[in-house]
Parts: structure tokens; C-alpha cells; sequence
């Protein structure tokens, strides 16, 4: 089992929208002959690349569920999971990261660092995955590794070293020069199969020896075997790699690759860095939680002999039921096995074992740790942790986006009422950031999301995959309410009628607070409250901070102290004194001047340089802020912060703005105070609502 450990990665390809993670993927599989003939993602064939096997991502040409499969190569086997670029799908690209050791973080070579990028690297650094960069595209006009690589040092802030250079750009770009070796790879054959080494031609030779100086200076911080070498003049091969994947594993270095993958050229080289730079599961340091100690984290071992310890980490609802996707970390899974759901404790029996190939699978007997692998017939939730029966631990969880915009959807007839039930339930059991329920006050069913293109998706998909034709009504957008001063209250809860009554007295104050959304502060003394209630005042005003009264939203940003109070030893109960902290708050709200705050997003349009005027332009009127423009080679990137109700439709508004030449990524930044004439509007609009359902 050492020996397999040591040949196995499992890696994850992320990139911005377009810059080619699928079509890469299509070439690995093909060179690692997984698939025997290259298809394209917007595929004239009408076959479409292999890991987009939903029939909505052939037509769209995106990718919207990560997709996994495994190859070999030269004797390492490889998981990938290709994941989506669209913000919409981040929890796609989120659990992908959560559960794999290293990543490849694709860049394209005319657009090199875009907002997607940015987003994808601060995943990639909250779960610590090491990575390396393919600069991809480089046969398209305006190609610039060496511009893209310095971008990746400014705005990522990663150091990156290059480990080749290419040998001519654009449309004759013919292959890379290796500088760990000082060769020159060419790669040629109908789709680039056959590998070619010669010597580095002539006119590339001063250039190679300055960019390897670059290398050694960055690689030798990381070994001192090889800074020795380097004194003596004799650094070798192999030195270098060590000291490379030293500095990939710490994440202080980013090694950076490149190539094209359309034009089949560099994919094999960035596959022999994936199996020297990347790290194996024995590199990477995972935890988890003991359930039967305080929760105190325990380091989990890679030992096929310990207890089985397992994430799934995303589920899908397939022809043949629940699939389940689960990365084992420790331990070994087997068919017939019985594990258990640490989260409730149920037992369960593995009946299908397999491994997925994207919409293929092959069953296998048993999976052991670093693999990742389905089961067949589960049911449990994302997330969940299974383990053997002789342990109690769970892993930690990923982090999960709330969602920013909704939409009220209407069955059309009974049919479409009960198909679209069964997806509703599908999807946001598939889905942690999509989530549904119905509003009592209108009865209409609710779905929100992280974007339109995302709630887009998921209707479209209700009409296809389950026949449910739903009419749609206006975006809803998830407003927030919020305090701006200190307030106090004392409200007391007197309820008399047949035998005992009702009686409970709150005093106290609340205030703003920053960045958290509610915090409860107990400072009874003297049993005012007796401490029995006092969970009870805490439930009373987390109920409350449910709807506010302003715009109907959720309440964030509220410290409530209490500090005063009194009971009745026979009308003193649980729901008084909810009730009476209900009472309080409505009390305290009213005076602490609420506001509306409204979600705001970051968004980013490139596009030529001649619509830059109009882009912003157009922005402005959308109440935006231009954060910064950056502008290369006749394409300019604007980055901007606009709330999300003034962004509906845009995409069509851009599109006739620049000809349909700019395209624009837009993702959640955070919440800012609605100015005046606008909250006045929005609790217009409540309050009519309001009056209608009554």
C-alpha cells in the first residue's frame, strides 16, 4: 500500500470562466489514453468534451458540476476533478478543494490573472492546497506568459518561478524549453502524442540561461544541498525537482507551467509536474474531530490497517439513485463492509463500490486511503463523515456561502407541482448554497442562489430532468436588516386566562456590532431571571431576529444584553419568557434606528479597450463604485462594487454596449446600508405586500 501511496495524486483543475479547464482535461484523458479521440467542449460533433456529460454544459459550452475521473500516468494514478468557473457554482469548486491534496490552477495567456483567478486562489489558500500554474492559451494573439506570471506574483501574491519558457508565441508557437533540464520539447503527431527533445535553438539560448539563473536563485532557498551545489557550479537535475516540490509543499513557491491545450501542446509536461511537484496524501497534514473527547482534533494517519475515516463530500442523484462521492483518508473501504454516519449514528452497508470515469463508472471491491471513490444507495447529506464502527469522529466541514438572490416559482399544473417537489428536494440536497421554502405569507415556493446564471440553471434543469414547467417570477434579492444605535428596553409578557397565566419581564439593551450577526450577552444577578429561562430569552430573540420590520429580511449585527428582569414562581414558564424576550426586542429595535442593508458585488468586466467609457458608464448608473481599471494591450479590465438588485439583466445590457465583444464575472463582496430613497421604495413595496396578504 506504501508504494501506491507514494504513485497517487488527487488533484483539482480551477480556472476563470474560458480559460480552457475542460479542454485540458479532455487532453490528459486522451494522452493517458482514458479516451481514444479528442472532442471539444462546443463540439461540432455534436459528441461534446467527456467531462461534461450533462446535456445543459455540452449545449452552454460551461461546466456546471464538478466532475471526476482517474488516469495513469508513467505508473502514478491521478484523480482529477475538473470544476466549473462560474462564481454562480462555487460550492462545485469549494468541496472539490475541501477534499483534494493538490491543485492546477489554469491561466489563460492573453486574459492571465481575471476575477475568477482571484476567487479560485483564495480557496485554494483557505483549505492550504499546493499548486502550480498552466498558463494555457499560448497560441492565441496577444499571448504573454511571462506578462501572466508576474501578474500571478502582483495580484495573487504567490511566488511564482517559471520552470519553462516558451519557444516561439502566438500562432507559431511550437513547443516549451524545459529549464530543469535546458532542453527544447517539441510536440507534434496529429494531436501532439509524439514528444520530441533536441538542444535549445541558438536565438533562445541567452534568454533560457538568464530565466534558469531565476530558477536556481528561487529553488535554492528551499534546499541548501542545493545552494551549496549552485556555489560549486554542479547543481543537478534532480536537485532541483526536490528542492521545487519542497517549496510546491510549504506553499512558498508556485511553479509555473505552460502551453496550449487546444493546440495539444505542453499538457504532458504539466502532467510530469503534477507527478514531481504535487503532493501524495502522505504529504498532506489532515484532522479530525474525536466526538467521544471534547471534539479535540486528532491527526489522521494513511494506514490502510487503522479505522476507516471518510468525507462526502458531494452528492448526486443519478439514473440509479443517490450516488455518493467520498474521499477515504484513512483506513480501508470494502464492499459488504457495514460503516457508520458519525453524524446520526446510523449504520450503514456499502453495497455498490465504484470508480467514476464522469457519467461512467467501474465497480471496484475496495478503496483504500488517498482514494477517491462513489457508493451507491447512501443516504446521508454533504458533508457527512462515515467511519468504521469502532470509532467516534467526524471531519470538519467546508465552508458554505449564504445565498444572495431568490425567485418565487409557480407549477403550472399538478403534474409540474409534484416533478418539481422531487427536484426541489434533489437539488438542495445536491446543493448546500441553493436552497428552497415556501413563503406562508403568499404561498409561493422560494428558491435562492448565488446568482441568476445559477437559479437559471436549476429551472432549466426542473424542465429537462423532471418535466416541471414552473413560471417564474421577478429576482428577489436577499436584503438584510441591521441597528445603528444602542437602545434599551424592559418589556414585561402578562398573559391571564383559565388556571395559570403567563408572566416573564425582560430588561436590557441591544446594539450594533460588526462583522458577527448576533451575540447574547447574559448579565442577570440575583436570580431576577431565573437561570432556567434564561436559554429560554436567548431562543425568544434569535426567533425574532428572523424578520424585522422594516423590509421583512433578516436581522444581523446584534449584541442584546440583558441585565434586569423578574418571574413568578406559577405563571413563569419557557414560552413567557420567549415571548417576553420577543416583546423586548420589537421594543429595542424600534428604537435603535434600523436600517436596510443591501448585498453588494464585486464585479469585473473585461473587454476591448474602446467600450471602456460606456462599461463604466454603464456601471455608474447601476449605482456602482469603480474599485480600479486595468488596461493591457488594448483590453481592459474594470473592477467595480454594485448592488445586486441594479445588476438584473446586465448581461444583456453589456452585450449590446460592446457588440457582444465584453463578458463580466460577478460574486458576493459583502453587505452595505441602502441609501435613503432606496429603503424608502423597498418598504414601500413591504408594506403594500404586507396589506395584500392580509
Amino acid at each position: 500500500m506504501k508504494a501506491n501511496l507514494d504513485k497517487l495524486r488527487n488533484i483539482g483543475i480551477s480556472a476563470h470562466i474560458d480559460s480552457g479547464k475542460t479542454t485540458l482535461t479532455e487532453r490528459i484523458l486522451f494522452y493517458t489514453q482514458r479516451i481514444h479521440a479528442i472532442h471539444e467542449v462546443r463540439g461540432k460533433d455534436g459528441v461534446g468534451a467527456k467531462m461534461d456529460s450533462m446535456e445543459l454544459e455540452k449545449e452552454r459550452g460551461i461546466t456546471i458540476q464538478s466532475a471526476a475521473t482517474y488516469c495513469n500516468w508513467k505508473g502514478h494514478a491521478i484523480n482529477i476533478i475538473d470544476t466549473p468557473g462560474h462564481v454562480d457554482f462555487t460550492i462545485e469548486v469549494e468541496r472539490a478543494l475541501r477534499v483534494l491534496d493538490g491543485a492546477v490552477l489554469i491561466l489563460c495567456s492573453v486574459g492571465g490573472v481575471q476575477s475568477q483567478s482571484i476567487t479560485v486562489n483564495r480557496q485554494m489558500t483557505r483549505y492550504k492546497v499546493p499548486r502550480i500554474v498552466f498558463i494555457n492559451k499560448c497560441d492565441r494573439t496577444g499571448a504573454n506568459p511571462h506578462r501572466v506570471a508576474q501578474q500571478v506574483r502582483e495580484k495573487l501574491d504567490l511566488n511564482a518561478v517559471m520552470l519553462q519558457m516558451p519557444i516561439g508565441l502566438e500562432a507559431d508557437l511550437k513547443g516549451v524549453v524545459d529549464l530543469v533540464t535546458m532542453k527544447a520539447i517539441y510536440f507534434e503527431g496529429d494531436n501532439g502524442e509524439v514528444i520530441r527533445e533536441t538542444d535549445i535553438p541558438a536565438e533562445l539560448q541567452e534568454e533560457a540561461d538568464a530565466k534558469r539563473e531565476e530558477l536556481l536563485d528561487a529553488a535554492s532557498m528551499y534546499s541548501e544541498e542545493l545552494m551549496e551545489a549552485i556555489l560549486e557550479g554542479t547543481p543537478t537535475e534532480e536537485m532541483i525537482r526536490d528542492a521545487v516540490r519542497i517549496g510546491t509543499l510549504s506553499l512558498e513557491l508556485v511553479p509555473v507551467f505552460m502551453g496550449s491545450a487546444y493546440k495539444n501542446k505542453g499538457v504532458q509536461s504539466m502532467l510530469d509536474a503534477v507527478t514531481a511537484y504535487l503532493p501524495t496524501p502522505k504529504d498532506i497534514h489532515n484532522t479530525a474531530l474525536d466526538l467521544e473527547n471534547e471534539e479535540k482534533e486528532i491527526v489522521l494517519t494513511t494506514n490502510a490497517e487503522d479505522p476507516l475515516i471518510s468525507l462526502a463530500f458531494k452528492l448526486e442523484d443519478g439514473r440509479y439513485g443517490q450516488l455518493t462521492y467520498i474521499r477515504v483518508y484513512q483506513g480501508t473501504m470494502k464492499k459488504g463492509d457495514t460503516i457508520i454516519n458519525s453524524r446520526d449514528g446510523k449504520k450503514v452497508k456499502i453495497g455498490r463500490l465504484v470508480r467514476m470515469h464522469s457519467d461512467e463508472m467501474e465497480e471496484i471491491q475496495e478503496a483504500a486511503s488517498g482514494d477517491i471513490v462513489a457508493l451507491f444507495g447512501i443516504d446521508c447529506a454533504s458533508g457527512d463523515t462515515f467511519t468504521s464502527p469502532e470509532v467516534s469522529v467526524s471531519m470538519s466541514s467546508m465552508f458554505v456561502p449564504e445565498p444572495v438572490i431568490s425567485l418565487a416559482i409557480i407549477p403550472e399544473d399538478n403534474k409540474a407541482q409534484v416533478n418539481m417537489s422531487k427536484a426541489l428536494n434533489r437539488f438542495t440536497k445536491e446543493d448546500p448554497t441553493f436552497k428552497t421554502f415556501v413563503d406562508h405569507e403568499t404561498n409561493e415556493t422560494i428558491i435562492s442562489g448565488m446568482g441568476e446564471l445559477h437559479l437559471e440553471v436549476y429551472i432549466e434543469r426542473m424542465e429537462r430532468e423532471y418535466d416541471a414547467a414552473v413560471e417564474v417570477g421577478q429576482p428577489q434579492v436577499a436584503y438584510r436588516e441591521t441597528i445603528t444605535q444602542r437602545a434599551e428596553f424592559n418589556y414585561t409578557h402578562k398573559k391571564q386566562t383559565g388556571g395559570s397565566g403567563q408572566f416573564g419581564r425582560v430588561g436590557g439593551f441591544m446594539e450594533p456590532m460588526e462583522d458577527e450577526e448576533y451575540e447574547f450577552i447574559d448579565k442577570i444577578v440575583g436570580g431576577s431571571i431565573p437561570r432556567e429561562f434564561i436559554s429560554s430569552c436567548d431562543k425568544g430573540f434569535q426567533k425574532s431576529l428572523k424578520k424585522g420590520s422594516l423590509a421583512g429580511a433578516s436581522i444581523t449585527g446584534v449584541r442584546v444584553t440583558i441585565n434586569d428582569g423578574s418571574s413568578h414562581n406559577v405563571d413563569s414558564s419557557d414560552v413567557a419568557f420567549q415571548l417576553a424576550a420577543r416583546g423586548a426586542f420589537k421594543e429595542g429595535y424600534q428604537k435603535a434606528k434600523p436600517v436596510i442593508l443591501e448585498p453588494i458585488m464585486k464585479v469585473a468586466v473585461e473587454g476591448p479597450s474602446e467600450f471602456q467609457g460606456a462599461v463604466m458608464g454603464s456601471l455608474n448608473q447601476r449605482r456602482g463604485m469603480i474599485v480600479g481599471t486595468v488596461e493591457e494591450a488594448n483590453y481592459t479590465s474594470v473592477e467595480s462594487e454594485v448592488p445586486l438588485s441594479e445588476m438584473f439583466g446586465y448581461s444583456t445590457v453589456l452585450r449590446s454596449l460592446t457588440q457582444g465583444k465584453a463578458e463580466f464575472t460577478m460574486e458576493f463582496a459583502t453587505f452595505k446600508q441602502v441609501p435613503k430613497s432606496v429603503a424608502e421604495e423597498i418598504i414601500k413595496i413591504f408594506q403594500a405586500e404586507k396589506q395584500k396578504s392580509k
